[in-house]
């Protein structure tokens, strides 16, 4: 068993997909159906589940999984809510070895006999602090615990992310058989391929700020705003001052939120307005820019933020506005630019000094406090002595 810790966009998916259709694939396959369900129709017996927290992510990893199944006789699902359990089903009853899904969908799908987790020999859980974040514990353990599959030491499973707190790693012990602890990197920092900047801004003089910024810095662009109405507001205003842009959030349908995606893969709309939903995992290639035109809360979800930029050896800008509201994250900030070699601007020096901290991811088991380590998870807990 592992649980990997690294930097976004250093290839995560890769390193798990890969390892795990070799195994499948030396191993001749599992039964594609092996049981009958209520309905009387057969259930779907995957030997790999892959949990992910996002349907964005989920299906990322889906259409990794096809690309690396091609021609192998491997056949994979994935499963999200907010499509047509109908359609999902469809799919299923095609024939899956590996199933991607978010934790919500798959319990559905179990409990209605569509698919048994019995033969799952590898479990992946992708994105894991994110999928707590969410507040997916619960479904998680279900999964895990209480619906057929097989215990630890019977299965392999795999924990990867950008960051482990407390909260994950005491997880990890209840997941994990005797695992292996794989940190890459400085684990919760930004690429060395990132350039960070941030610039001090009136509330009232963003929009201005970021025209600038589009007019100075050309290609794929990725604007991060708080709020649903925000994203709204900021997409129409761009487009109606002719700057082509679309946004993606949470009242999204998932056709919207597809369509949205691809539009700013291609470059039809260059810039891409949107809520914490894309922060995390999304692996659009060629992002330029990343703009956090409203800070987040926490010091991880800024390094999961500018993290879709920089990824798989290119180089990335970011720019945070940063206002006086804000003053909570500036000793994290201060700390993590130093901590990268980016410049320090004097006015974030100033606020770091006087005591602005904001407890990193504080409601999540740990949080950073009293420094920079534990609350990051870049180190195996269980040499600490809490095992």
């Amino acid at each position: 068993d592992l649980m990997a810790c690294a930097q976004t966009g250093s290839g995560k998916t890769a390193a798990f997909l890969l390892p795990a259709l070799n195994r499948m694939i030396a191993m001749g396959g599992p039964p594609k159906e092996s049981g009958v369900s209520g309905g009387g129709r057969r259930a779907q017996y995957p030997t790999c589940l892959v949990l992910a927290p996002t349907r964005e992510l989920a299906l990322q990893i889906y259409e990794e999984s096809v690309k690396f199944c091609y021609r192998s006789g491997i056949q994979s699902t994935v499963v999200y809510g907010g499509a047509d359990f109908r359609d999902q089903v469809r799919q299923l009853e095609r024939g899956t070895d590996l199933i991607v899904a978010t934790p919500g969908r798959l319990v559905d799908m179990v409990e209605r006999g569509k698919v048994s987790l019995e033969a799952i020999r590898f479990l992946i859980l992708d994105e894991a602090d994110r999928m707590l974040d969410m507040g997916f514990e619960p479904q998680i353990r279900q999964i895990v615990e209480q619906l057929g599959m097989p215990t630890k030491g019977d299965r392999q499973t795999l924990m990867f992310s950008a960051t482990f707190p407390n909260q994950i790693q005491q997880l990890a012990s209840d997941f994990l058989d005797d695992y292996i602890f794989l940190s890459v990197g400085r684990v919760g920092s930004t690429s060395d391929f990132i350039q960070q900047r941030v610039e001090y801004v009136d509330e009232h003089d963003k929009r201005d700020l970021l025209l600038e910024q589009l007019n100075t810095v050309p290609g794929l662009t990725l604007v991060f705003v708080e709020t649903k109405r925000g994203a709204d507001s900021l997409e129409y205003y761009l487009t109606r001052g002719g700057y082509p842009a679309t946004s993606i959030h949470g009242d999204r349908s998932q056709p919207e939120r597809e369509m949205a995606l691809k539009s700013f893969r291609s470059g039809r709309t260059p810039l891409l307005v949107a809520t914490d939903v894309a922060a995390r995992g999304l692996d659009i290639p060629n992002v330029t820019h990343v703009i956090n035109y409203d800070m987040p809360n926490s010091i991880d979800e800024y390094v999961h933020r500018i993290g879709r930029t920089g990824r798989a050896g290119n180089n990335g800008l970011t720019t945070a506005f940063f206002t006086d509201k804000n003053r909570n994250l500036a000793r994290d900030l201060n700390d993590l630019l130093a901590e990268a070699g980016q410049e320090v601007p004097a006015f974030l020096e100033s606020m770091a000094s006087y005591g602005g901290r904001g407890g990193g991811g504080g409601g999540r088991g740990g949080g950073r406090r009293g420094g920079r380590g534990g609350g990051f998870g870049g180190k195996d807990y269980r040499k600490s002595g809490n095992a």
